[in-house]
């Protein structure tokens, strides 16, 4: 943000560098004012409030284990809660069927425990024994989503949205839209729809489509394409340009429906509703980019 709201930067200086690769970190997610961040060395989960200077230490369940198949994770706060949060991660495993599932567990700092592990099966043209990348989880609803692709394939190819139901407690796996290209996760991004509801971004050349599921009369559910922005008109992409430009999503802040978009030479946050733009820097190489959103007052973060 602009000053006076910028938040400084030594509100984000997490100093627990140590020896043996203590000050290797892995951020998993940010939502609620909080970030969730994988201490490697010390198979842990750090759940840090930077406003509040708050920081939380969750061991990590066993089966979720880096070297046999990536995992990911979530943190969340039910609405008006600022005392206690839940952890989700999520991973995949072979059955002794050899069926691919994809499992979670949740942890609450309520109770200060893991809960049972609840699994489901993945699509069956996925190899066996195959190892599932997953992207940061978005809420819509009541509701994480990932959107998930094999990487023992060795490409980007999306193969689909792995959901958690918070209030329910099941893990599902839904479909991507059909008829449009999945070779590249990076122009991939899960979101909450224009209206509600489960929705998808996804960037074809110098545009960006937003689709969203639809239910018919008779209780089907299926993908429609929205509405679609023209990015090259948006950012102001000359002729020339065009020729050199690629892009990718680097993140999604999903309070405010804000993509972060890289270009080759620039960065730029797009705000989905209502539409604007904003150009944040150049474009570094070798550099990460996480949007963190936090809900405060006027003089007090919450």
């Amino acid at each position: 943000m602009d000053p006076p709201n910028r938040v400084p930067d030594c509100r984000f200086s997490l100093c627990l560098h140590g020896k043996n690769g203590d000050g290797i970190f892995m951020p998993l997610g940010y939502r609620h004012g909080l970030l969730l961040i994988y201490q490697l060395a010390r198979y842990q989960l750090l759940v840090w409030d930077p406003f509040n200077i708050d920081l939380h230490r969750v061991a990590v369940p066993p089966e979720f284990d880096r070297l046999e198949a990536p995992f990911k994770g979530a943190v969340s706060r039910a609405a008006g809660d600022i005392q206690h949060f839940r952890v989700v991660l999520v991973s995949t495993e072979t059955d002794e069927q050899q069926q691919t599932r994809a499992f979670a567990r949740i942890y609450s700092s309520e109770t200060a425990k893991w809960g049972d592990r609840i699994s489901t099966p993945l699509p069956s043209k996925l190899p066996t024994n195959s190892h599932m990348y997953f992207t940061m989880g978005v809420l819509v609803g009541h509701s994480l989503y990932w959107l998930f692709n094999d990487r023992s394939a060795k490409t980007l190819l999306l193969d689909g949205i792995l959901e958690f139901d918070l209030e329910k407690q099941i893990v599902a796996v839904k479909p991507v839209p059909v008829g449009i290209p999945k070779e590249n996760m990076c122009r991939f991004q899960v979101m909450q729809a224009e209206g509600g509801g489960l929705g998808i971004l996804f960037l074809s050349n110098f545009s960006a489509q937003l689709w969203k599921v639809e239910t018919d009369c008779d209780g089907a559910a299926s993908w429609v394409l929205g509405r679609t922005v023209e990015l090259d008109k948006l950012l102001s992409i000359n002729s020339r340009k065009k020729r050199k430009w690629n892009q990718s999503i680097e993140g999604f802040a999903e309070y405010n429906n804000v993509l972060l978009l890289r270009t080759p030479t620039d960065l730029f946050m797009i705000q989905l509703e209502p539409l604007q733009f904003k150009k944040v820097s150049k474009t570094k190489k070798w550099v990460c980019y996480h949007p963190f959103e936090s809900v405060y007052a006027t003089g007090n973060s919450i």
